[in-house]
């Protein structure tokens, strides 16, 4: 890459001295042979007049002072016979150069061939004039004065040229080297690192170093966070592994122990042993379920069936299913919204009523008395949400608790459900176009609130929905419902 870079660097500053050479060189000799055109002209126009007045100064000896005087080529008088010809042309000028035309009127013609430079000047003598002149013309032609110079070409200066091109070539293979070194190195960092990464070293860094450029900088930064965040991410699926591991052994140790008991004869009690074979199938089964539901949200092979929801009503039935399980762990679960009116939203009336269940029995894990279930509208949003009056969750816990295989450190609660809650909570409030989060501690220091945030609608009757303002029954000392950005 660094020889690619130096070579590129290279090709862009031969390339512009090449263009500026020819370009310059193009420039000087149009230049000099302008000037030229002009200083003859005026010189010739000059000469002409004098001629014409003092017809003496026509004398081949005249003549001759009169080129070396003003540095011609050549300085000679041309016949131009009344048919338009014209007679004695000095070489290397040709006819048709010349507009006779315009001679004929007493304009001044000039031009170039190649570095040759001419003007053709009319005489304007008399009959008298041009007999006593012995030039050897005709006495019927119009005398033409034909002034040429030679300009020096500009290739002769073309040495100075090389010479400032090769100083200017030297100083781009200097800025050349460094910027390519300057380039090249970091990136050469980045793939170093990358293949260390895709070889399984997810610790391996780009070293950052002062004043490099902002883009490579930034490049080097976005790697190396990405590898801290495969790392996290491999260290949450190993313990989401060993958690999911134990959750199954656990339940197929009990289901084999009370069986073996149970086929054995070692057990008098079994119905209850069939009883606790039961619930451990059925925890089981949750479980089961769950990574399923886990797979199949990440695969998004499902399908939604999208109709009006009342959110309120909804989160209103789906509490009453948890009573009987608050009840036996002796938690209060108390549903409250502004005063039973319905809330509606545009969603999955079952994939809500799942991410409800989800978040209060999550809540139920961690309540010391109290699991409070509302709904609301705020700014446009419908926000379902269940909150505890249990421990809360730390600061660093709290922007991942919904991401998958994260395994918080919250103080241990009760047993409920196998901890696959939160994810199937953040990925169905995702499919639905919605929003999930969470907020602690809300007063005290101590509880949490999940809260799902889904886009209001009008209800289908098209009666008039409660305003945004009107108050609802939140958790005591609660944080205000701030809707999502």
């Amino acid at each position: 890459m660094h020889r690619r870079i130096t070579i590129a660097i290279l090709g862009v500053v031969i390339g512009t001295l090449v263009l500026t050479v020819v370009g310059g060189l193009l420039l000087v000799r149009r230049a000099a042979l302008s000037t030229a055109e002009n200083e003859i002209t005026s010189e010739a126009q000059a000469i002409g007049r004098l001629m014409s007045a003092h017809p003496a100064f026509t004398h081949a000896a005249d003549l001759d002072a009169l080129r070396r005087v003003g540095a011609f080529d050549r300085l000679t008088l041309v016949g131009l016979a009344p048919s338009g010809s014209l007679q004695d042309i000095p070489s290397p000028l040709v006819a048709r150069l010349m507009s006779v035309d315009a001679l004929r009127a007493g304009e001044t013609v000039a031009g170039n061939v190649g570095h040759v430079v001419f003007v053709a000047q009319p005489l304007d003598l008399s009959l008298a004039q041009r007999h006593a002149l012995g030039d050897g013309l005709a006495v019927s032609d119009v005398r033409v004065l034909v002034v040429t110079r030679h300009v020096a070409n500009p290739v002769n200066g073309v040495a100075y040229f090389v010479l400032v091109a090769g100083v200017v070539l030297l100083a781009g293979v200097v800025v050349a080297a460094f910027l390519a070194r300057r380039i090249s190195a970091p990136i050469v960092r980045a793939v170093d690192a990358t293949r260390e990464m895709a070889g399984g070293n997810l610790d391996a860094t780009i070293p950052v170093r002062p004043g490099e450029y902002p883009e490579l900088k930034e490049l080097a930064d976005a790697i190396n966070t990405l590898g801290e965040n495969l790392g996290r991410a491999r260290g949450l699926e190993r313990e989401f592994l060993l958690s999911v591991s134990h959750e199954l052994r656990t339940p197929l140790t009990s289901i084999r122990g009370y069986a073996d008991a149970i086929a054995d004869g070692a057990t008098d009690d079994v119905p209850g042993a069939i009883t606790i074979i039961n619930s451990e199938a059925r925890r089981l089964e949750r479980l089961v379920q769950d990574l399923l539901d886990l797979a199949r949200l990440q695969a998004r092979p499902f399908s939604l069936h999208t109709q009006p929801v009342d959110c309120a009503a909804l989160a209103r039935t789906v509490t009453e299913g948890f009573a009987p399980e608050a009840d036996g762990i002796g938690v209060e679960l108390v549903t409250v919204d502004p005063a039973g009116a319905s809330l509606w939203a545009d969603a999955d009336p079952d994939r809500v009523g799942q991410v409800v269940a989800n978040l209060i029995e999550n809540a139920l894990k961690f309540a010391t008395t109290r699991v409070e279930v509302g709904a609301q509208h705020v700014a446009g949003w419908v926000a379902v949400w269940v909150s505890d009056d249990g421990p809360g969750i730390s600061a660093a816990d709290l922007p991942h608790i919904f991401e998958r295989h994260y395994s918080s450190d919250r103080v241990p609660g009760r047993k409920l459900g196998v901890g696959l809650g939160l994810a199937i909570v953040a990925e169905l409030a995702s499919a639905m176009e919605g929003k999930v989060d969470a907020q602690s501690p809300l007063g005290d220091g101590r509880g949490a609130r999940m809260v799902l945030w889904l886009r209001r609608r009008r209800s289908p009757d098209g009666g008039d929905d409660p305003d945004d303002s009107m108050p609802s029954v939140i958790l005591t000392q609660a944080l205000p419902l701030h809707p999502p950005v």
